[in-house]
């Protein structure tokens, strides 16, 4: 089943003599359940690629569906709400609230949309992400691993129809950076989460089930 369709997406920047093409005309589709990575230089288009997918910016020409509805037909108002329910964002930086523990951090995205999670739910996510006995910490308490497991947590407990993670290892130690890979893939292999991720990283990407590498704005292998 079809998830995901990137149609034709375009993002200019600037105008004549500053005019830097940041993707061009790009075409791909994800299939639900897939774990894809996206890999490529600094520069190559990737991160505006993942920002596109989000909703987090809009291109100069082009479309994304996800499970059908053209995201950027939307106003922006429906477009956050989509983005809240329909998208889980893991960034390198892990972006927690430093007031909130890691309970609270988790369920953050169902509490913007006046929802609770529920207890079954929340335990299982905590014991998925193994934070069950740092379910109280704060962030500051925390290692950067477990900072990282409780942004994916974030992403997690909505369920949502895509997972985009931006170079979510880039901040790690590699001792870090393979539970967090492991756990994507866990996350993949027992919910079917459909997990797109950016890495600069060919041994990172190496655990999708498929690579898609972009140089200068183009998709020059999948």
């Amino acid at each position: 089943m079809e998830i995901l369709k990137v149609e034709n997406l375009t993002k200019i920047y600037g105008k004549n003599t500053t005019k830097v093409v940041a993707l061009d005309h790009v075409s791909f589709t994800v299939e639900k359940g897939e774990f894809v990575a996206i890999i490529g230089a600094s520069g190559s288009g990737k991160s505006t690629l993942l920002h596109l997918i989000g909703g987090v910016d809009r291109p100069t020409s082009g479309k994304v569906f996800i499970d059908g509805e053209d995201i950027f037909a939307l106003d922006d108002d429906k477009l956050a709400i989509f983005r809240r329910r329909q998208i889980g964002l893991i960034y390198q930086f892990y972006n927690l609230i430093p007031i909130l523990n890691v309970e609270e951090n988790i369920s953050l995205p169902l509490a913007l949309d006046n929802r609770i999670p529920s207890k079954e739910e929340l335990n299982d996510t905590l014991k998925l992400l193994g934070l069950t006995e740092r379910r109280t910490h704060l962030p500051n308490e925390l290692s950067g691993g477990q900072q990282q497991k409780t942004s994916i947590g974030r992403a997690l407990i909505t369920r949502p129809t895509l997972i985009l993670a931006d170079e979510p290892t880039g901040n790690l130690d590699s001792k870090s950076s393979d539970e967090i890979v492991s756990l994507l893939r866990k996350s993949n292999k027992e919910l079917n989460q459909t997990i797109i991720m950016i890495t600069h990283n060919l041994e990172i990407a190496k655990c999708a089930d498929r690579i898609i590498k972009l140089e200068d704005g183009k998709i020059i292998g999948d």
